[in-house]
């Protein structure tokens, strides 16, 4: 499966993925972040259900506090 997240095209071995396993296998599951599929926003109750498919686009941003 090919992706591209925030604007790299990214190969992974995966046929499936959702939003929440993606984000596992990024490295980012758990930590606060903003999803955006094929220019929709996603929640994140929706992560864990919300499929991405081949040729997708995501642009994914960590969130930071800091003072």
């Amino acid at each position: 499966m090919t992706l591209q997240i925030n604007g790299n095209p990214r190969t992974f071995d995966s046929d499936a993925f959702t939003v929440a396993s993606l984000l596992d296998t990024l490295g980012l599951a758990g930590k606060p972040v903003v999803v955006e599929l094929d220019l929709e926003p996603v929640l994140p109750a929706a992560y864990p259900v919300t499929e991405v498919s081949d040729g997708a686009k995501l642009e994914i941003v960590t969130i930071a506090a800091g003072g």
